[in-house]
């Protein structure tokens, strides 16, 4: 698959550095055109935990503002190194090969951008101090969900309620598109 023209520069490299290695799961566009505005909204350090190719990455970088800087940790090192070729003479990206904790001591983080697909690693009571007051976390790949409790697949959807209900956060499910959602939470 190819990059759409009308991508940032950045999102387009990435697009093609995922196409490369084969990599298929990956920032969906509307969520990244999300990222961007909440990026640059952002100053200091913002972060991803699971990089895979650069893709989410990339859509925060094409909205950096000013001296703002990502720092980002892929676990997978083919993964690691194909996003950091995206970075390469970026002083504002720097591509960790590691697992996300590793990362805590380049924080406390304006903006927290993490997959919902391991929701044990997204556990609020695991990532609230790692954002600034005022910084936000956003979860990406839900499926939409109306009813309350949220409901995923016959089951409450734990950590979704969990990010909606804590009172460190304000927090929103986001449609992104049909089919998909993300959770925005403001670090009271």
């Amino acid at each position: 698959m190819s990059a759409p023209p009308e991508l940032p520069d950045v999102v387009r490299r990435a697009f093609d550095v995922s196409r490369r290695a084969g990599y298929v799961s990956f920032c969906r566009n509307e969520t990244g055109r999300l990222l961007a505005a909440l990026s640059a909204t952002r100053r200091g350090v913002m972060a991803e935990f699971g990089t895979g190719c650069g893709v989410g990455t990339a859509w925060l970088r094409s909205g950096l503002q000013g001296d703002a800087r990502i720092v980002t940790a892929e676990l997978n090192p083919r993964l690691a190194k194909a996003a950091a070729k995206i970075f390469t003479d970026d002083d504002a990206v720097e591509v960790f090969e590691a697992d996300w904790s590793t990362l805590a001591s380049k924080g406390p983080f304006s903006l927290l951008f993490l997959d919902a697909g391991d929701p044990d690693s997204v556990r609020v009571d695991a990532i609230a101090d790692l954002v600034e007051p005022g910084g936000i976390v956003v979860l990406d790949d839900f499926t939409p969900c109306a009813s309350w409790p949220p409901i995923y697949m016959g089951r409450v959807d734990t950590l979704r309620e969990e990010w909606l209900t804590d009172e460190r956060f304000t927090a929103v499910e986001v449609m992104v598109a049909d089919d998909a959602a993300a959770l925005i939470a403001t670090r009271r």
